[in-house]
């Protein structure tokens, strides 16, 4: 779907193995006591707030990306922190991730499915280059990156927390296809509960609103595009402001923890109110 396979680091050239790059100076340590949490879309964002978020709270954090320049960034702001580059649409991919993530932390305990992609459009305009990537990162990749971690996650008692969006419980004109992703996600999180609890595994979900992330760099939106699109989101924010990764990343923090044991099912919207406005 028009992804290739391998990473890439940071001139864009092509580079070969595991493509993993430990956070601080401690490149060697092997598995720790503690938590180990597997972040997707680690890079920038909501996914970079998370897995800092998570390593605040003494866990030990794999951030999975296509970049592995980006995920550099964030494994240097903590040592607890481990890039690891890769293309979850490639096949194979995925049982790979895990893989090594169990040869070097020895356990897996949460899976935080955020990874995702964005291509506008109107009806009419979209095509299988806007439409596939789409569905291969934000709902296939997760369907079998958790299918792969499931065993890991069962011997851990662990949990899957799936990021949404809270507007896709609304219409969205233009991302519609994004929208129908997201709230396929959501729907897979109310299955997988159901499914997973006899086994021990918990399963929720958070939907962030707007969120101050590079999200409409990625879109290749203009500036002006960008500003257009930010004034209607603060329109439609009750609370009247754009929210912080750091809040999206408390909940996500927060549903995972042992405090939340009787939560599962569960999608938690972070949006300043916008979906019941």
């Amino acid at each position: 779907m028009g992804h290739h396979s391998g990473v890439r680091d940071d001139g864009g050239r092509q580079r070969h193995g595991d493509g993993e790059q430990r956070g601080g100076e401690d490149g060697g340590r092997g598995p720790r006591g503690g938590r180990t949490v597997l972040v997707t879309g680690g890079g920038t964002g909501i996914g970079r707030a998370t897995a800092l978020a998570f390593a605040a709270e003494g866990a030990e954090v794999v951030v999975v990306g296509r970049r592995l320049g980006p995920l550099r960034e964030t494994s240097a702001a903590d040592p607890r922190i481990t890039a690891l580059a890769g293309d979850l649409t490639v096949e194979g991919e995925p049982e790979r991730i895990v893989r090594r993530v169990l040869e070097t932390h020895g356990r897996l305990d949460v899976l935080v499915n955020n990874a995702a992609v964005v291509r506008g459009g109107p009806l009419g305009s979209l095509g299988a280059e806007t439409i596939g990537p789409q569905l291969a990162t934000n709902l296939v990749a997760p369907v079998l990156l958790t299918g792969a971690a499931l065993p890991a996650l069962e011997a851990s008692g662990g949990v899957i927390v799936n990021v949404s969006t809270s507007v896709d419980r609304r219409a969205w004109p233009g991302s519609s296809v994004y929208a129908a992703t997201k709230a396929a996600l959501e729907s897979l999180t109310r299955s997988w509960a159901v499914e997973l609890a006899p086994r021990g595994v918990r399963v929720v979900a958070v939907a962030p609103g707007a969120v101050d992330t590079p999200i409409g760099d990625h879109q290749g939106l203009s500036a002006e595009r960008q500003a257009a699109v930010r004034a209607w989101q603060l329109a439609h924010t009750p609370l009247g402001r754009i929210g912080r990764p750091a809040e999206v990343a408390w909940a996500i923090t927060r549903l995972a923890g042992a405090g939340a044991s009787f939560v599962t099912g569960a999608v938690l919207a972070v949006d300043g109110g916008a979906v019941v406005a």
